[in-house]
């Protein structure tokens, strides 16, 4: 036995942390990094004026659902790939690659198109004309690079579960910069570039969607790492049995995705009703909630991946360790960050704001922040542990039960305080009420994912080998 195995055999669950960490690291980065985008044209136009930073605004909250919603439809080429690898089926990855990028391209078409159909929305929200205007112009011009988008997600799938993590660290950085340039030059129309406002954020992000596909296209190509499983050897078209399949194994991963980010949607909305206090206090604890989720997110993804390639070896002991090990991992980084916003939730708020009303409510807010964290990293963690079986299903339904059938009604409730319902609080919550929601959903979405996790990963090993991904699905 070499020094290596042998320390493999003695610390097996330290080995699976440092694996998973290497793995992980780079799409954190990544991940940050696309974050940092939209943080960029939000920044931007908040320096030009009222009207183009509501413009702005307007236009990302509908964009980031549709963005989210298709990285969720994509997810399918990871777990493929990775069962496909794990397996030694490297003459099956090309196949599977070419036709996840044309089911990319079709589902980047779609959602360029139901981006656009989102704007007709903007005539019926009482929005002044003016913004109405520049938001849908907004969506028209960065929708454009939605099916450059999807295609890339299906390279970053195909990198993802081949272990190649670190090209999407430097792609999305690259992206990062490239988007900040641009924005710059046409926003603020800087070095004789015409000033374009919030239509300058959205031709930067929509370009820089293209740019990342091109490098990510270079990055195949020229490194040496793909030469087993070079999927550009030869020119394949659409097959609708390869693309069906993979819809089957993504499409209930997006309506996670979108149920998840549109209730987050619909309570900004529900919240707005108490007013700016309210309203920017939910946001500045949400903007921070969501920063601090890519770092399970992104462990997730590197468990997906761990999974499905453990699971493509014939492996489901294996499989079910490196899945909990990856749990345990997610669950001690939400104990950390419970800890962290719980003790320096006004610093936190005096980051995002000096108004000493808005401090406070957002202070309070950070609290259910604080206890969600746990629950939320577990959720995450198991559900993508899940989708490493290639069952997608299942975190489906319980994640839209828990968000829509738990959190939404009980923060309505809580929060709204409506007269006609026997239990409502005597006042409305507001903001707090609907805080009160998301906490209990995602506790039960924790509960449920783990016992189907842990459920799944003992039949697998009852069975002694994976189901094929049609059955599983």
């Amino acid at each position: 036995m070499t020094t290596t195995n042998a320390a493999t055999a003695r610390h097996p669950v330290r080995t699976e942390i440092a694996t998973l960490w290497r793995l992980s690291w780079p799409v954190l980065v990544g991940q940050l990094a696309t974050v940092g985008m939209g943080v960029v044209d939000v920044a931007m136009t908040g320096h030009v004026s009222a009207e183009e930073l509501a413009a702005v605004s307007l236009g990302t909250a509908v964009w980031s659902i549709v963005l989210v919603t298709v990285m969720g439809t994509m997810m399918a080429i990871n777990t493929v790939v990775a069962h496909e690898i794990g397996a030694a089926r490297h003459d099956q990855v090309p196949h599977s690659v070419r036709q996840a990028m044309w089911k990319g391209l079709l589902v980047g078409v779609v959602a360029c198109l139901f981006a656009n159909l989102c704007t007709l929305l903007f005539d019926h929200v009482g929005l002044d004309a003016p913004v109405a205007a520049r938001a849908s112009l907004f969506l028209h011009v960065i929708s454009l690079g939605m099916p450059a988008f999807g295609v890339y997600r299906a390279l970053y799938g195909y990198t993802t579960s081949i272990n190649q993590t670190k090209p999407i660290m430097w792609i999305a950085i690259a992206g990062l910069v490239w988007n900040t340039i641009v924005s710059w030059l046409l926003v603020y129309g800087k070095l004789g570039f015409p000033q374009l406002g919030a239509v300058g954020c959205a031709i930067a992000t929509a370009s820089g969607m293209w740019l990342m596909l091109f490098a990510m296209l270079w990055w195949i190509r020229r490194s040496p790492a793909y030469r087993l499983t070079y999927p550009f050897d030869r020119y394949e078209g659409p097959e609708g049995k390869s693309i069906w399949s993979m819809l089957r194994l993504g499409l209930p991963i997006g309506v996670t995705y979108f149920a998840e980010v549109s209730a987050f949607g619909l309570i900004s909305l529900l919240v707005a009703r108490f007013g700016v206090v309210q309203v920017s206090s939910h946001q500045i604890a949400l903007n921070f909630s969501s920063l601090v989720f890519m770092v399970p997110l992104s462990f997730a993804i590197g468990m997906l991946t761990r999974v499905g390639q453990a699971m493509g070896e014939g492996d489901p002991v294996r499989a079910r360790f490196v899945g909990w090990v990856g749990v345990g991992v997610s669950v001690a980084f939400g104990a950390l960050s419970a800890i962290g916003i719980a003790l320096f939730r006004w610093q936190i708020a005096a980051a995002y704001t000096s108004d000493p009303a808005v401090q406070a409510v957002t202070a309070d807010l950070l609290l259910f922040a604080a206890l969600f964290q746990l629950s939320d990293a577990t959720q995450v963690a198991t559900a993508s542990a899940i989708r490493g079986y290639q069952v997608t299903r299942p975190p489906m339904i319980i994640q839209l039960l828990s968000f829509w059938g738990l959190s939404l009604p009980l923060g309505c409730i809580l929060g709204l305080a409506p007269q006609w319902f026997p239990w409502s609080p005597a006042e409305p919550m507001q903001a707090t009420g609907f805080w009160i929601g998301l906490v209990a959903a995602l506790t039960v979405a924790a509960a449920l994912l783990t016992w189907q996790f842990e459920r799944l990963a003992r039949q697998r090993i009852r069975a002694g080998s994976p189901v094929p991904v049609k059955a599983a699905a």
